[in-house]
């Protein structure tokens, strides 16, 4: 495999700034510094050298310095006691785990070490559209899932999110720059038009308004006067105040309000999930009573126990992919609805709509246009694609949801044989493959309606496919919400929490060379931006961040092990390559 260059040699002038103490002062003097992957530009701040000026020296070379600010290496967010309604505050960091199952660690590799990849993962952003109609709240008895408390503020802590990324100086463990950001899925919730419009002017940059339904107010079922729900604006005695949940007064219009975004400021890749595919992340597509529903006026809060309990077990054994006995019930029950503002921007989207939106020059942001989708995927109705990493690295975006409905994945025989041909392809450069659902999560084989004939296959079959390529380091993806990292044979599978549950992570990964025969892949857990600890009586953009992450941690229900082990956190994995 090449070897002619590698990211820590390409030492960009952003680097050498930050690891000399001087990045400030440059840009106070009117320098214009570029990023990884992109051209540095210096422009001075005068038309040119004073007289008789000697000629300028080159800096020496200066390493790259870890930056651990601002990572779960430094701190992370812990809830204070035991009981009742826990607030937030500073807790001890996460140490790094040295994992060698699939080589052993030799030392002197800190000195021989070269970077080869350094970008970030996104994942499970679930960003809500909380006044659908077309959301199923009502099962929240059944499933932790259906409804959270801090839904409401899920733009403004994946803004948060995207202000911790372009404020890393560089890698934790290498300090070399990031190069991307990669979103693994999961990044509407309801496979809406405008919660994609949010994630798409979330990440390139831009203004957004987590509005739907009438302008002027809230009309979800935080405002319903249901005890089901947390009513932060009402005195009411709901289920969650019992818990020890703040009333907070003025809630509901801070969560509406404007939130700017200043986009990603490296560039950005995009893998698709079943909740960007799937009405409800799990029905099967394309049938026009989902669009009627979701831009509708009428939206069902409350439903009898014995009818909920039937409903979620149709989900979660996914004994109803087509929606056929949902929509019989909405249809049932549609005289206990409530009635809201219809909104035409709630209509599902379509795949090939999936790819133009990313297409659209509005979102191109740090680029690249298109983020890893381009005419090619509208035309051939694929959502999988190969893209550069670095000079010696592959990406490989799949696309893992079973069109033929449930929230468990799988892929077709077609995507199967490219995925193959890709890895023989690229067989003298590292491989790195991205994508939603994990192997353990693809069981699912039901036949895609638009392929009937075509096999479907799943996470087993992909592990085996995998470790006959030793070209392959890893396989990243989501959709557990939980911290996992697997060691398979010759590959390192690395499964990442959300940031819709606490607590509320992203991972930087950085590939390295130790020049012994072996690669370490470095992971690194980092929060969004926002403090802590939080103030009730602060509901700006900010403090709502803050509030996100905090809620989060008290939602009633929610899972307490998406943290995972410490091997499932900071780490170094080895991997043994020739």
């Amino acid at each position: 495999m090449s070897r002619t260059r590698s990211a820590a040699a390409a030492l960009d002038r952003r680097t050498f700034l930050a690891a000399t103490g001087v990045a400030g002062a440059a840009a106070g003097a009117g320098l214009t510094l570029g990023l990884s992957g992109r051209t540095a530009t210096a422009v001075p701040a005068q038309a040119g050298p004073p007289p008789f000026a000697p000629d300028p020296v080159a800096a020496p070379a200066v390493p790259p310095v870890p930056f651990r600010r601002g990572t779960t290496l430094d701190s992370v967010a812990a809830p204070r006691g035991t009981t009742g309604y826990r607030r937030l505050g500073d807790g001890p960091a996460w140490s790094r785990v040295v994992r060698t199952e699939l080589a052993a660690a030799r030392s002197g590799r800190d000195e021989r070490r070269t970077t080869l990849a350094s970008f970030a993962q996104f994942t499970d952003l679930h960003l809500v559209d909380v006044q659908s109609p077309l959301r199923y709240e009502y099962l929240r008895a059944q499933t932790a899932s259906a409804w959270r408390p801090q839904e409401a503020l899920s733009v403004a802590g994946m803004v948060s999110l995207i202000e911790r990324v372009n404020a890393l100086k560089g890698g934790p463990a290498t300090g070399s720059p990031l190069g991307f950001v990669m979103t693994t899925g999961d990044n509407t919730d309801n496979n809406s038009k405008i919660e994609l419009e949010w994630f798409l002017s979330a990440m390139s940059g831009g203004r957004i308004i987590p509005n739907t339904g009438d302008p002027r107010h809230y009309e979800g079922v935080q405002a319903s006067g249901l005890k089901l729900y947390w009513q932060p604006d009402s005195d009411l005695r709901d289920a969650d105040k019992q818990l020890g949940f703040p009333r907070l007064p003025g809630f509901l219009d801070a969560a509406l309000r404007t939130v700017h975004s200043p986009g990603l400021d490296i560039p950005w890749y995009t893998t698709v999930g079943n909740h960007d595919q799937l009405p409800g992340g799990c029905y099967a597509p394309g049938d026009s009573y989902w669009t009627e529903v979701a831009t509708g006026g009428r939206k069902l809060e409350t439903l009898p126990a014995d009818q909920a309990k039937q409903v979620w077990t149709a989900v979660k054994k996914g004994l109803d992919p087509t929606g056929a006995d949902f929509k019989a019930l909405m249809r049932a029950n549609r005289r206990h609805t409530r009635q809201v503002t219809p909104d035409p921007r709630r209509a599902p989207f379509t795949r090939a709509e999936y790819v133009r939106a990313h297409l659209d020059p509005a979102y191109t942001g740090a680029g690249p246009h298109g983020h890893g989708f381009t005419e090619a995927n509208v035309h051939d109705d694929r959502l999988y694609y190969t893209f550069q990493v670095s000079d010696d690295v592959i990406g490989i975006s799949l696309d893992t949801t079973d069109p033929g409905g449930h929230y468990t994945g799988s892929v077709g025989t077609a995507q199967l044989r490219w995925l193959e041909r890709q890895l023989k392809e690229h067989k003298d450069s590292y491989v790195l493959v991205f994508s939603h659902h994990t192997s353990k999560t693809m069981d699912n084989t039901r036949p895609d309606p638009a392929r009937p004939d075509e096999g479907r296959h799943g996470g087993e079959e992909l592990v085996r496919l995998l470790s006959g390529h030793r070209n392959v380091l890893a396989w990243i993806n989501g959709h557990s919400h939980k911290n996992d990292i697997t060691a398979h044979d010759g590959f390192w599978e690395v499964s990442t929490a959300s940031h819709i549950d606490f607590p509320q992570l992203a991972r930087i990964i950085e590939v390295v060379d130790n020049h012994d025969g072996t690669l370490s892949l470095f992971t690194t857990l980092v929060e969004s931006a926002a403090p802590h600890r939080t103030d009730f009586h602060d509901l700006s953009q900010t403090g709502l961040a803050s509030l996100y992450r905090e809620l989060s941690a008290n939602q009633p229900q929610g899972r307490t092990d998406l943290a995972g082990e410490p091997g499932d956190r900071n780490t170094e994995l080895l991997v043994k390559r020739g």
